[in-house]
């Protein structure tokens, strides 16, 4: 599906954390250890004030970083994205977040909805050995269609039910891959309808990387792909006989396959440069998709819309 209304926007945001790729490290060494903690006081050193006394006590050397094993980010977001899927014409969302760990389980946003991982690896600072099986329950609110059309001529098709999407998720991840604590992951969602709006079926994989950049930026970089069963297809790109009458559309029935393609990329910033400390952070998103098969072929998308669909985003967060 594409980009849409407290959707796409609010899972783009899940970098407001300070350091994503510094929140869940695995078992490792002791020179691992030694050599992170070199790392820390290394960063340190550089960011201490030019010209500072001899012995004066550096930013943040040695301080417990707030990433250990319950931490959490919220923050608040506005997002410009598409009125519905396919539309062209856009509005501004508010896009809320919570993303964290909490007794040892992680939290991440997932649209307007939540991923949990019950196997989020050892919180620190040192890099994990091979790949770590992320997996856990996997929660979507869906309001396609549901409020601010935009168009006149789909909003006589009329207003479709939110849907409640619950499933799991399964993936690999690794850290320093091609840089310390970068982190790549390689995943897969499933998730059914529980409140029968839809009534179908979403398959959703993600290829995520993500590293610092410098001392303050995160950058992130996505790449995913949606799949949908026929339910799905002709609930939200089918035009009825009414909805034909109502909107003076032609008809099209809708069947599911490949739903959607798309990139997102995300800046984040961390206002007091110490990404360890948590505290407050910035952060910017932008992503471009593109509506395949029936969704695009559909009169709401191919008549009334653009199958090329775009976010942009910008966010507050703080890290505790």
């Amino acid at each position: 599906m594409s980009p849409r209304p407290a959707l796409a926007p609010l899972a783009l945001l899940a970098a407001l954390t300070a350091t994503p790729a510094l929140a869940a490290g695995d078992e490792g060494t002791a020179d691992r250890e030694a050599a992170a903690e070199a790392e820390i006081v290394t960063v340190a050193a550089q960011a201490a004030p030019q010209g500072a006394p001899a012995g004066s006590p550096l930013p943040f050397a040695f301080t417990k970083p707030v990433f250990d094993d319950t931490w959490a980010t919220i923050g608040l977001g506005a997002g410009l994205v598409p009125s519905y899927a396919g539309s062209d014409d856009y509005i501004a969302f508010p896009l809320p977040l919570i993303v964290g760990r909490v007794g040892g389980v992680g939290i991440s946003p997932n649209g307007p909805g939540f991923l949990i991982d019950l196997n989020p690896g050892k919180p620190g600072l040192v890099p994990q050995k091979g790949a770590r099986v992320a997996f856990g329950p996997a929660f979507r609110f869906r309001n396609d269609r549901n409020v601010q059309i935009k168009d006149d001529v789909v909003a006589r098709a009329g207003k479709l039910d939110a849907a409640l999407e619950a499933g799991g998720h399964v993936g690999l991840v690794w850290r320093s891959v091609a840089k310390r604590l970068d982190q790549l992951s390689v995943g897969v969602q499933a998730r059914w309808d529980m409140l029968g709006a839809h009534e179908g079926m979403v398959i959703e994989p993600q290829i995520t990387y993500r590293a610092a950049v410098g001392r303050s930026f995160v950058l992130q970089a996505q790449a995913s792909a949606e799949f949908v069963d026929d339910n799905f297809a002709d609930y939200y790109f089918t035009v009825s006989p009414a909805q034909a009458l109502a909107t003076g559309l032609p008809r099209f029935r809708a069947d599911g396959g490949l739903n959607r393609v798309g990139t997102t990329a995300i800046l984040s910033y961390d206002l007091d440069r110490n990404p360890l400390n948590g505290g407050w952070g910035l952060t910017g998103v932008g992503g471009y998709s593109r509506l395949i098969g029936d969704s695009a072929d559909t009169p709401y998308t191919r008549l009334r819309g653009d199958a090329n669909q775009f976010i942009l985003g910008l966010g507050l967060s703080y890290t505790f």
